[in-house]
């Protein structure tokens, strides 16, 4: 009896021992084709990157105008006169910049050094200019290319977006970059980056602001002449930061008229010199006695502004005026 019993001991354990054993080896068989965490992250990072290309690309859109765009993969030679400020605001750098023939925006060009310039002193630069630099994608930044008949020759060289007017729509225009160049999120962090610029300023200028009226007189070549609201500095003043537009400039008066100052009812005036092309008109304001006798004038509320930034439109430049605004009112 012993024995058996013995004998049954034996086998109980040995059994034990043949299962324990099989079952270390089927668990190092499956710990052997299972991937480790950061293989099955790459390869997860991976597919959601293909699947985010191929979502993507090729993308066929509809431009401002009417002309549908077709994007057979993602540009990365992209050339966007005047609309460099908000390329720059995507993390993007052009392959031309823009320039008057004397200078491009200077106030870029701690981000665009080194890129060439390309002039439009005598109007957009010839198909041939635009063709040697064999962009991907060409952005236009409003309708007047459409009809003196650019965007006719550029769309022959590459894929063209144009705007119906990119400098009234800021928030609009860079959400379409984003679209076009597949970095949505940046431009929507960029768009809370300024907005949070302009909520902050518009808090610490509103008694300031409250009730009171502007107007921007740009002086050039052919003379001196109001700014509108619906654009550029003009629009930040008063949609951005809470200033109420002269009811002068309102009324549709855009031509500046000596006689007609001692009626401007503007307690804050602004003035841009259009690359000095306007001396002769601003020294002639300056000298008028009219002028001088002006309540904006009186009362030190008149302002010489940068026309490098006051006279574009994108997030660097409006978020300058908003700047120079705080030093003027609230330093």
């Amino acid at each position: 009896m012993k024995r058996n019993c013995r004998n049954q001991c034996q086998i109980n354990i040995k059994s034990g021992y043949l299962l324990a054993m099989f079952l270390l080896t089927i668990s190092i068989l499956t710990a052997c084709n299972i991937p480790s965490n950061n293989e099955e992250e790459q390869k997860t990072q991976s597919n959601s990157e293909s699947t985010k290309e191929q979502s993507v690309y090729p993308l066929t859109i509809k431009d401002e105008v009417g002309n549908e765009v077709t994007l057979p993969a993602k540009p990365t030679k992209i050339f966007a006169p005047v609309m460099e400020d908000s390329l720059l605001a995507l993390g993007i750098k052009p392959t031309m910049q823009w320039s008057n023939g004397v200078k491009p925006q200077l106030y870029l060009q701690d981000q665009l050094q080194g890129i060439p310039e390309i002039s439009f002193a005598s109007g957009p630069p010839s198909a041939e200019a635009i063709m040697a630099d064999k962009p991907d994608l060409i952005i236009l930044h409003n309708s007047f290319y459409v009809e003196n008949g650019t965007y006719e020759k550029y769309a022959k060289i590459a894929p063209t977006y144009v705007f119906k007017n990119a400098a009234s729509d800021l928030e609009g225009s860079i959400k379409i970059l984003g679209q076009l160049l597949d970095e949505p999120d940046m431009a929507e962090q960029a768009l809370q980056d300024y907005q949070e610029k302009v909520d902050a300023a518009k808090t610490k200028l509103s008694s300031i602001t409250n009730g009171k009226k502007v107007a921007l007189i740009r002086f050039n070549a052919k003379g001196m002449f109001f700014m509108t609201d619906e654009y550029f500095s003009g629009y930040v003043l008063t949609h951005e930061l809470g200033f109420e537009q002269s009811s002068y400039v309102k009324n549709g008066a855009f031509e500046v008229s000596l006689e007609i100052l001692p009626e401007l009812d503007a307690d804050y005036i602004f003035l841009i010199n259009d690359g000095n092309l306007g001396d002769e008109f601003l020294n002639e304001l300056k000298n008028s006695k009219i002028w001088q006798s002006t309540a904006a004038f009186k009362n030190s509320q008149v302002f010489e502004t940068s026309e490098d930034y006051w006279l574009n439109g994108g997030i660097h430049a409006q978020g300058k005026v908003i700047e120079d605004v705080l030093e003027f009112l609230a330093p």
